[in-house]
């Protein structure tokens, strides 16, 4: 049997020891700041997360960009040259051209390996959303299941992959385009907090609104009701925008309420982060449907 190997893009948030532990394959993305360019490795080789996030509260406008084919060509390439076949978990097409990137740049190299496989599932899914849709796929590799089933599971089950964020700093969202001046100064007035979600088509949408912070992170645990299904058998993931305390207070909030088996915490990486801001916390599960 051909050996394979999980690839995916640094959307999807996961720890450097997460990388290493599932033996995956990231290709970054990149943000540009006061001019300069970095791109996000799940080791932070270019720009830690401490560091990005300094940068956004002293009101550093952040810009993102997509991964372009060539470097797709030159990152799938390498896999193949090893004598990989492949099952990329991209960035939601619905957030990003990554993945298109990615499909035109696997039907080129495709006519240069023909004998290799190279499979590609638009996750539909952000941040540790995207990051535990692959932690899903890694556990069906670990349970013996080929590439094709693998990639079978991951299109079956991700519009079942849910996401709810509330987002603390509206000026990033405007700084960013993502909000007008005058709807995130009336926001923040009334200290409106949003909370969304992100959409079958993979697009961040607001679900619901709280007044204050304290009520948008309880609000977004209610929210998990009708949506997340056999807690108790799952574990869930939860990103923040480097606020770790109220990540867990949500955590505990989330285990006291449902029982669910575990949950991992990592940061919201500087390709949301560039959009969602400092204080961000976005819940990712396995429910009935988004």
């Amino acid at each position: 049997m051909q050996e394979w190997i999980i690839a995916t893009d640094s959307c999807a948030d996961l720890t450097a020891a997460q990388v290493a532990s599932m033996h995956l394959s990231v290709i970054p993305l990149s943000v540009e700041m006061e001019g300069k360019t970095y791109f996000h490795h799940p080791d932070e080789r270019e720009l830690s997360i401490a560091d990005f996030y300094a940068k956004l509260r002293n009101k550093t406008v952040a810009t993102t960009s997509l991964i372009n084919v060539g470097e797709f060509l030159q990152f799938f390439g390498t896999l193949l040259e090893a004598n990989l076949d492949i099952l990329y978990i991209g960035f939601s097409s619905g957030l990003s051209g990554t993945f298109q990137s990615a499909q035109i740049a696997v039907k080129e190299l495709k006519e240069q390996y023909p004998d290799r496989k190279i499979l590609t599932v638009d996750s539909l899914c952000a941040s540790m959303g995207q990051g535990l849709l692959v932690w899903h796929a890694w556990n069906q590799k670990q349970a013996g299941k080929t590439m094709e089933e693998t990639a079978s599971w991951v299109e079956a089950n991700k519009l079942h992959l849910c996401h709810l964020f509330t987002v603390d700093d509206l000026g990033t969202l405007k700084r960013g385009g993502r909000l007008s001046e005058s709807a995130a100064f009336l926001g923040t007035l009334l200290k409106v907090k949003p909370i969304l979600h992100v959409t079958d088509l993979g697009k961040l949408v607001a679900v619901q609104k709280a007044r204050g912070r304290k009520s948008s992170l309880s609000t977004m645990v209610d929210l998990m009701v009708e949506r997340i299904s056999d807690p108790e058998r799952q574990t869930i993931f939860i990103s923040h925008g480097d606020c770790l305390a109220e990540a867990e207070q949500v955590g505990q909030m989330i285990s006291e309420r449902f029982h669910v088996k575990s949950i991992v915490y990592n940061h919201i990486g500087p390709i949301i982060g560039a959009h969602s801001g400092p204080g961000t916390i976005a819940v990712f599960f396995l429910g009935n449907a988004r």
